[in-house]
């Protein structure tokens, strides 16, 4: 085989509900298409990390791209490097949002999370927030989409500070310190200091702004203070192509997958979101299609599942999951029909559908079709079924080494065809000349 197609079915896995007979939604749904794809494969539990640990989308990704969590450069600089941001190798890059934000007793209270707001609101509010100096660290926010944008931290700065953001609505806010670790260094108490001063000045400027006086007469809540969450800044790391000897795709939506996809050195086609998500999921499947002659790695991702789950109603993840099985189906013959290409099927993370946790820990479920695969004794693609299958738990990035492994090209240990030791065999040497 000389293809991958890795199809991402973002926060797929779930908990078992009860109007469910004790079953997940996976379970529960009519999933002909990827249970034919478990019938003719093989399968198995795939967690990203550690069992039990609950993780977000990127940096399970980092590790189902066969990287160490090391190098990881931080949500934040993901997120500006996919928005086009420019960053230099010193900047700290933090996710931000504007909320609704009470003070009580001199203490930030987050009303709302992410208040209903116009474009015309928000832009009229973005020049207010746009630019802020504290000493010598300037700190910059570009607006992204909607009440997003990222932070820009330049000067004496460090990654190394806390969020702000509480992430559930009527909740106190974080006060911005630097971690433990770090509590010694200038920067990061600098850092610290000087995003606490930007966020009270944001709150102070905004809450007086003519649009919130509107807001306020209307009885809507205030677009009022910023949260911050996840700084990050660029590391260094192998690109994918001299990592794994393959050129690699990356079909997606949102800034964070661009930036990754930038950061470690996959091209990236950005197809924006639709509302049904078997015709989205579709289009990226066509997609993969015709790029499979110029890439040897192809990741297809859908936010489909895990949007549906934060929703928190499991019959409709339940559907969710039906129409992206649909679109899958429509693909059959030829992710299953050509010889060339072994077709992987899994998740990034769970995503329960009731609850207070954004993501939790549980394993998804995980198949490999292609040519030469062993088929193990499962017909059923959920999170029960596929444990007993023939892989048993992949975890962290066995998942990429299972991959290099079945297009035949996994090095035997010890080998060194090349200077650095490399992954894939054969590797890129340099030929013995006299």
């Amino acid at each position: 085989m000389k293809k991958c197609i890795l199809i991402l079915l973002d926060g797929l896995g779930d908990r078992a509900y009860e109007i469910f007979g004790h079953q997940t939604p996976l379970q529960a749904a009519h999933t002909p298409a990827l249970d034919h794809m478990a019938a003719v494969g093989t399968n198995g539990l795939y967690h990203a990390a550690q069992l039990g640990l609950a993780l977000p989308s990127e940096k399970a990704h980092f590790a189902i791209f066969g990287y160490d969590q090391v190098d990881f450069p931080g949500r934040g600089a993901l997120e500006a490097l996919g928005a086009g941001v420019p960053l230099t190798a010193d900047d700290v890059a933090l996710l931000t949002h504007i909320s609704t934000i009470t003070s009580e007793d001199r203490v930030f209270f987050l009303k709302r999370d992410t208040p209903p707001a116009t474009v015309d609101e928000i832009t009229e509010l973005i020049p207010v927030i746009k630019h802020f100096v504290w000493n010598d660290i300037d700190i910059t926010f570009h607006h992204i989409g909607k009440l997003f944008g990222v932070l820009v931290l330049r000067g004496s700065v460090s990654p190394f500070v806390t969020d702000t953001n509480p992430m559930r609505d009527d909740a106190f806010m974080m006060n911005p310190v630097p971690w433990k670790s770090h509590a010694l260094e200038v920067d990061a108490v600098n850092t610290a200091k000087a995003l606490k001063a930007y966020l009270i000045h944001v709150h102070q400027a905004l809450n007086k702004h003519p649009v919130n006086v509107k807001r306020k007469k209307e009885r809507l809540p205030p677009l009022n203070g910023l949260v911050t969450q996840r700084a990050g800044r660029l590391k260094r790391v192998t690109p994918f192509s001299s990592r794994y000897g393959l050129k690699g795709l990356s079909i997606a939506s949102g800034a964070v997958f661009g930036g990754l996809s930038k950061y470690i050195g996959l091209d990236f086609q950005k197809i924006p979101a639709m509302d049904n998500p078997q015709t989205d999921l579709s289009k990226r499947l066509a997609k993969a299609r015709d790029s499979s002659r110029q890439y040897d790695f192809i990741h297809v991702h859908t936010k489909a599942p895990d949007e549906a789950a934060h929703m928190k109603d499991p019959e409709f993840k339940k559907r969710v999951i039906e129409s992206l099985d649909r679109a899958i189906g429509g693909h059959l013959d030829w992710l299953l029909g050509d010889p060339d290409i072994l077709t992987v099927v899994t998740s990034d993370h769970s995503t329960p559908s009731r609850g207070p946790l954004v993501h939790s820990g549980e394993p998804v479920p995980l198949t490999l079709c292609g040519e030469g695969v062993r088929r193990d004794a499962v017909v059923r693609f959920d999170e029960i079924s596929v444990a007993a299958g023939a892989l048993g738990t992949v975890r962290d990035r066995e998942l990429m080494y299972l991959i290099l492994n079945h297009l035949d090209r996994i090095k035997l240990m010890d080998i060194m065809d090349t200077d650095e030791d490399q992954m894939f065999w054969p590797g890129r040497y340099e030929p013995f000349k006299f």
